[in-house]
């Protein structure tokens, strides 16, 4: 596609993407918009414009401080939506051409959370991030447990802390077992850890009874974000068994602004990894099911230059998004619009492609140099976590922009 709009050579927001999201601006409260190149489509603008007029869309669907009635649409209205736009900026006698108003720059834009999210699940589905905590807390040679070949792992996380990218997280409390002690103490976590996660966003909802095959998984998928789980390591160790996490994974999640279709995703799909021993029935799933996603993680201490720590990538993900949404739903547990999945810490086998501080610094016995000859084993106050992710085939660039957040001290 030749678009008329300038777009950078390395833009994640190329015309083959157009997520969604929402803005606002000095003039403008909070609607949908879409990002292409460093600009974005007020997408309430371009609907005066008449450009949707076969499609029935109320102007509040549009003006709205979520995505979650956009999204309820349906696919067949959405991707139209999407079609629509692309079109319009491939046409050189668009009408979008002709009105500036439609456009703003992004550095001029705030962007808000893109959805109300209902519910929010954490999987834990790639097989070397399980691997190395297992290593590191219990038996090397018996690193997985008996049930992670066997169904996708996850829990169900506290929603009203996840936020928008660009918002500071202040040092969580809590509960510590200090080593060689037999009683807790109370201070600051001294061990707040990033964790690499995509989440996926639920575009169709289901009644209570009912459940999802993999066949039909991805009807009921809108599109994905990057996701940051923030984790403190040290109130998580001592509170995790027998229930699995709480406080020390509740204090924060941060979430990137834009959405990105899985219709967008399409030309990168890539073959899963082979699993043994064969899952049960209701797991199986035909074609491509994997990403092949870039992503990175740096890390900026306050007013110095960023490093890159980590270069991982979602294809290494063990468990897919369909087989995470069929175990979810096969028990009967309804989904709606607007939930968020999150795939739990990407790791590769490499150590330079590790999702988290934990694995990086193999719990603190090695630490990371930064480039300003820093070192870290866990994340200071005041250092920036910045994730990145993108796509790339051929002359098609897809990405995610980025999700960041500072750490500041204690309250």
């Amino acid at each position: 596609m030749k678009t008329w709009i300038h777009i950078p050579k390395q833009s994640d927001f190329s015309i083959y993407n157009i997520p969604f999201g929402i803005f606002s601006s000095k003039k403008r409260k909070p609607r949908v918009g879409i990002a292409i190149g460093n600009q974005v489509l007020d997408v309430f603008a371009a609907y005066k414009l008449g450009i949707f007029k076969k499609i029935k869309i109320k102007k509040r669907v549009l003006k709205n401080n979520f995505l979650n009635d956009f999204i309820a649409l349906g696919k067949e209205k959405t991707t139209k939506i999407r079609e629509i736009i692309q079109q319009e900026l491939c046409n050189e006698n668009s009408i979008l051409k002709e009105n500036n108003a439609v456009f703003l720059p992004q550095n001029e834009v705030q962007m808000h959370l893109p959805i109300v999210i209902g519910d929010y699940t954490d999987f834990y589905s790639s097989m070397e991030h399980a691997t190395n905590v297992g290593m590191m807390f219990r038996d090397p040679e018996n690193a997985l447990l008996p049930n992670w070949k066997h169904l996708p792992v996850g829990y169900h996380g506290r929603t009203s802390s996840i936020i928008i990218s660009g918002k500071p997280i202040h040092r969580p409390k809590g509960q510590v077992l200090p080593p060689n002690e037999k009683h807790p103490i109370f201070k600051a976590s001294n061990r707040v850890d990033f964790e690499l996660e995509m989440g996926f966003i639920i575009g169709k909802s289901t009644t209570i009874g009912n459940h999802i095959t993999t066949h039909k998984a991805e009807e009921y998928i809108f599109g994905k974000v990057l996701f940051n789980d923030w984790s403190a390591r040290d109130i998580q160790k001592w509170e995790y068994v027998p229930l699995g996490p709480f406080l020390g994974k509740s204090f924060a999640s941060s979430i990137s602004p834009w959405v990105v279709t899985l219709e967008a995703l399409e030309p990168f799909k890539v073959k899963g990894p082979i699993q043994e021993p064969e899952v049960l029935p209701y797991l199986t799933y035909e074609g491509f099911k994997n990403y092949d996603i870039n992503l990175e993680v740096s890390i900026q201490p306050k007013n110095k230059d960023a490093t890159v720590v980590s270069h991982s990538n979602f294809k290494y993900m063990y468990w897919n998004m369909v087989q995470q949404l069929a175990h979810h739903t096969i028990n009967g547990c309804n989904i709606k619009v607007g939930d968020l999945m999150a795939s739990g810490t990407i790791s590769g086998k490499s150590t330079t492609s590790y999702g988290s501080m934990l694995e990086l610094s193999w719990g603190g016995k090695k630490p990371l140099k930064l480039a300003d000859g820093e070192e870290r084993t866990f994340i200071e106050d005041y250092d920036t976590i910045t994730m990145k992710g993108y796509c790339i085939k051929n002359d098609i660039r897809v990405g995610f922009g980025e999700v960041s957040a500072q750490i500041l001290p204690t309250l």
